[in-house]
């Protein structure tokens, strides 16, 4: 599930001299040191909802099974069409999805059909109701239609013993129909992905309890819990740790024995009581902890024995945000699913932004139709990294690369909606 870095300049040492590294680099370093977790389970197909395929799911039956109309209409043999002018056709009954018509047609006949019915022998092709002109029995068709129109063939969709679903996959709502039109009850799916979390640091207090004198309540446990269950992992919530070196090395123990992930928010900074780094320091090994990103600079990667750690920011806006560019793309990666590329839109700023060079920064935006109804993005008002209520009103980030300074309104740039990221 994770393997030793085989590039030396990516381990502990250089990034800790070099400086920041970028979120690109970050993500690369991350991928060449870890690999998708082994385990899978078969489960029935609601139960498949929202989890990654593990085996190919191959189909049992050819989609569609028999050749039938992709048209309400008459089923006709093409040997009957006119080549010019107008032929009559004698219909003779009529077919339903559901209950074919029982016969063969002969020529100069045709028979009523409807869209999914099986098209009869003897017809081998379909003309709309809107391009026939019926009377009674008598149907008049004109020139201009070919043989084999508006006709599904035998497995056209699928067919029989065809991949359908490869490895990888996320199972979702087009993909249980799918499934369930080819009478497949079960399905192999990877086993769900352990993540622990826990936050760090005397001045978190929990729901519940009332504050002391300079603390505050713990939003990262929350906000991680929701993201977290967005992607169906099994996870561990194992509360808040105090800024205590034992209590913090005794946690890394016990989620290195029961996950494949731990996360911690907070203790990833450089002050006397940050503690996480130097534990990680001294039990496990640590890739990098600094990226060249706002929000969320200092952040640590390493492993723990078994276990992939992430140690995210304290402040509740970089937690996010390093989670959703940093950590939700590993961990779909260790969940074995299909490499997901951030959908990203270039549009106009509705006023201007600030930006200081030197980090790639992740500003909280509202992207929304201006008076003439094209895309624009603005601002949520202060982006500072404990502004949660940002995120709240966002509904996207505006991506603005590192060596980029102020955006002047009407500029472009590139924003990442949430929704499909969340």
């Amino acid at each position: 599930m994770s393997k030793t870095p085989t590039n030396p300049a990516s381990g502990c040492d250089s990034q800790q001299v070099g400086g920041l590294i970028t979120v690109d680099e970050a993500l690369q370093q991350i991928r060449n040191a870890i690999s998708p977790i082994a385990g899978f389970e078969r489960c029935s197909l609601r139960d498949g909802y929202n989890r990654i395929v593990a085996e190919s799911v191959t189909s049992p039956i050819n989609v569609p099974a028999y050749i039938n109309s992709a048209m309400d209409g008459y089923a006709v043999n093409g040997n009957d069409l006119p080549a010019q002018g107008e032929r009559q056709l004698q219909v003779i009954g009529t077919a339903f999805a559901g209950i074919p018509f029982e016969g063969r047609l002969q020529s100069g006949q045709a028979v009523r059909i409807m869209t999914g019915a099986v098209v009869p022998d003897g017809a081998d092709t379909v003309i709309m109701q809107e391009q026939a002109e019926r009377d009674g029995d008598t149907l008049t068709i004109r020139n201009g239609h070919k043989p084999g129109e508006n006709v599904r063939g035998i497995g056209e969709d699928i067919a029989i013993g065809g991949v359908v679903l490869a490895p990888g996959k996320k199972i979702r709502g087009a993909e249980l129909g799918l499934l369930a039109s080819l009478g497949i009850a079960e399905v192999s799916v990877r086993r769900r992905l352990r993540v622990a979390t826990f936050s760090t640091g005397d001045e978190l207090c929990s729901i519940g309890d009332t504050p002391k004198a300079g603390q505050i309540y713990d939003s990262n446990r929350y906000s991680l819990y929701g993201m977290l269950r967005a992607l169906n992992v099994e996870h561990i919530d194992m509360g808040v740790i105090p800024d205590d070196p034992d209590a913090i090395s005794n946690a890394f123990a016990t989620a290195a024995g029961i996950a494949d992930v731990l996360i911690t928010s907070g203790g990833v900074s450089v002050g006397d009581a940050d503690y996480v780094k130097q534990t990680l320091d001294r039990l496990g090994k640590v890739n990098f902890w600094k990226i060249r990103m706002k929000p969320g600079k200092p952040l640590a990667f390493g492993q723990l024995d078994k276990a992939v750690f992430f140690g995210l920011p304290g402040n509740p806006v970089s937690v996010m945000a390093t989670f959703y560019q940093i950590v939700q793309p590993s961990l779909r990666y260790l969940m074995g699913q299909d490499t997901t590329v951030p959908v990203r839109l270039r549009v106009r700023t509705a006023e201007g932004l600030k930006k200081q060079p030197g980090r790639q920064d992740f500003q909280r935006g509202i992207l929304e139709r201006d008076d003439k109804g094209e895309l624009v993005v603005r601002s949520t008002g202060p982006q500072g990294s404990h502004i949660l209520s940002s995120m709240s009103l966002a509904n996207c980030f505006i991506v603005l690369a590192a060596e980029s300074g102020p955006v002047a309104a009407g500029e472009w740039v590139e924003v990442e909606p949430f929704e499909g990221l969340f």
